[in-house]
């Protein structure tokens, strides 16, 4: 399917412009067509070629994509450079950040993508890293059907190696939608025990959820550039494929009401 690239600035409470890098499919010749909008966060180095690549193969599917640059409280929206001095400054901004600056991040893009005309109203989220992080928390807004969360890395404390800040595991029964975590074993930014603590509480709260774990992957293994070695492509199509499955069912399908009925599986080989 055919793209189209643009941005649309807005303004936000903190006075910075925040730029969301919009990816939009076309259908040549149909121009009433609507699509679902899929919010893709970045890691810590904003919109990056990596990160727009990825939202590119996902805007080719049939989705709006629109990918917030989510430090615009310290700099312009032009991506960090994947070195140490890049890499400094984006983990000391993650940090800096305040819950409620990346939450109305998350507001307002998915107001900018309800706002257009070929939005079909249904709205997803997805990202990477930090990222991953943000697609989790933006699962907490109710108009989020469905959020596909890459290795979600703590904000605020990855010292303490939970993967995830207190607020968002006390409102997991927030999560409306259906969300999928992805984290490889050999993780050392997301241990073994931050993992266990995020499927436990995702579990306790019935969220609908699929929690995955790739055997030996690492950090960042979707990264096609400067990966450190991580970059594993033949488990990142794996990765996308599934993600494809739940924004296909979730985004593109209307339901209609629930039958109230419950569901009962029959005990059968």
């Amino acid at each position: 399917m055919l793209i189209e690239e643009s941005y649309h600035d807005v303004e936000t409470a903190d006075g910075t412009t925040m730029r969301i890098f919009t990816f939009h499919p076309k259908i040549p010749n149909y121009p009433k067509v609507k699509f679902p909008g899929v919010v893709v966060y970045s890691e810590i180095y904003q919109v990056t070629p990596p990160v727009a690549r990825f939202a590119k193969d996902i805007a080719g599917q049939g989705f709006i994509v629109a990918a917030p640059s989510v430090y615009h409280n310290f700099e312009g929206p032009e991506p960090l450079a994947y070195d140490d001095v890049g890499t400094d400054k984006g983990n000391d901004y993650k940090i800096q950040k305040e819950l409620k600056s990346y939450d109305e991040d998350n507001d307002l893009t998915i107001k900018y993508l309800l706002s257009l005309p070929t939005c079909n109203g249904s709205i997803g989220a997805t990202g990477m890293c930090l990222g991953g992080h943000l697609a989790f928390r933006a699962s907490l807004d109710p108009r989020v059907r469905a959020a596909f969360c890459f290795f979600a890395t703590d904000i605020h404390k990855h010292a303490l190696g939970k993967g995830m800040d207190d607020d968002s595991l006390k409102r997991c029964a927030e999560i409306k939608g259906e969300i999928i975590m992805i984290f490889g074993d050999k993780d050392n930014h997301v241990p073994l025990e931050g993992r266990d603590l995020i499927r436990k509480e995702l579990r306790r709260n019935n969220v609908a959820m699929t929690f995955i774990e790739i055997n030996d992957a690492q950090h960042a293994f979707v990264r096609d550039e400067n990966s450190k070695g991580r970059y594993d492509p033949a488990v990142t199509k794996l990765c996308f494929d599934w993600l494809l499955e739940l924004f296909n069912r979730k985004l593109k399908l209307e339901y209609g009401d629930h039958d109230g009925k419950d569901r009962v599986i029959e005990d059968v080989c």
